[in-house]
């Protein structure tokens, strides 16, 4: 099996994150995008403390797809610098894990 990962995103609206989540599962870079709506950020950007509401997206996806998975987000992304924070699944439903490579694959190049 190969390595799997959570990739988190965060996007300025709902419809942004749905043309994310839907590419990125389309293209199968992903095997799923869970989307959270409402998220409150707190962050210092050009000096300054800044909020936002925006939306979250939760990738499910491998570490052979990652690369191809960053193009495709920085592609599509409204952001100058996107949250694009990939975290390792260390443990999960084995029945799940197998799913998730299933629905995956390394994109042709």
């Amino acid at each position: 099996m190969l390595e799997k990962m959570v990739v988190l995103c965060s996007c300025a609206d709902l419809d942004a994150a749905r043309r994310i989540a839907n590419a990125l599962v389309e293209a199968r870079l992903a095997a799923c995008a869970s989307i959270l709506p409402a998220v409150e950020s707190v962050y210092r950007w050009r000096e300054k403390i800044e909020r936002a509401n925006e939306t979250l997206v939760l990738i499910k996806t491998t570490s052979a797809c990652f690369a191809a998975l960053q193009e495709k987000i920085l592609a599509l992304h409204s952001y100058d610098t996107p949250e694009i924070i990939a975290l390792p699944i260390v443990a999960g439903l084995e029945k799940y894990l197998h799913w998730l490579d299933e629905q995956v694959s390394l994109p042709d190049r």
